[in-house]
């Protein structure tokens, strides 16, 4: 067997995910493009493909139990991360990946068509002038400057009344909160386990405080 494939298998088996063949599958062929493309086109510092399986693959995917809306738009999706390990984990829901950089947004269509990923949108924009015809449910960021700089730049793209930012952060940042804009606050934020990883993870939930 592929010994990605096993090294995947050997991490989900520390969590509760439930995760299909063709999941499995995709996310192995996801890290095998990834690999493939970051050799001439720098799309991320993880040069070996079994980290890439814990910090981009497990990192990304332990937040999906706790995501229960539709539509989501992934801003700076850099390779496609959060957003393509989420769409292959939640086929049923609709994901848009923005990010200002041709050759990632190239990369993502490439991984599609690969993939056969039939759920995911690519934008090529910068976020602040993305101008998008429906509004999402959620704003999902992952690798972004801070908590402030994602809600200011992004207010414009969640549903009035009842959108949600996820911030996928490493440690919750008390002071991060506190320099929150006044409209805004976190209505939740839940310790995540990612297996072999060192460091804490959260997924921080915030909203309009007029919700």
């Amino acid at each position: 067997m592929n010994p990605l494939r096993t090294k995947l298998d050997s991490l989900l088996l520390q969590t509760e995910l439930d995760v299909s063949e063709q999941q499995r599958q995709q996310l192995v062929g996801y890290v095998e493009l990834l690999n493939k493309w970051n050799k001439a086109y720098n799309l991320t510092s993880v040069r070996k493909p079994e980290d890439m399986l814990v910090k981009h693959i497990l990192d990304s995917i332990v937040v999906s139990p706790l995501l229960n809306e539709q539509r989501y738009i992934d801003v700076g999706t850099g390779p496609g991360l959060p957003g393509i390990p989420l769409a292959i984990m939640k086929p049923d829901c609709e994901f848009f990946l923005l990010d200002s950089l041709g050759k990632r947004i190239r990369f993502i269509k490439q991984v599609l068509h690969e993939l056969k990923i039939t759920n995911v949108t690519t934008v090529q924009n910068r976020v602040e002038e993305f101008q998008p015809e429906e509004k999402f449910d959620a704003v999902l960021s992952r690798a972004f400057a801070s908590m402030t700089d994602m809600v200011e730049w992004c207010r414009h793209l969640p549903k009035p009344e009842t959108g949600k930012f996820f911030a996928l952060k490493g440690q919750y940042s008390e002071q991060e909160v506190a320099e929150l804009p006044d409209w805004c606050s976190v209505i939740d934020f839940k310790a995540l386990k990612v297996p072999e990883l060192e460091g804490e993870r959260h997924l921080v939930t915030l909203a309009d405080k007029g919700l």
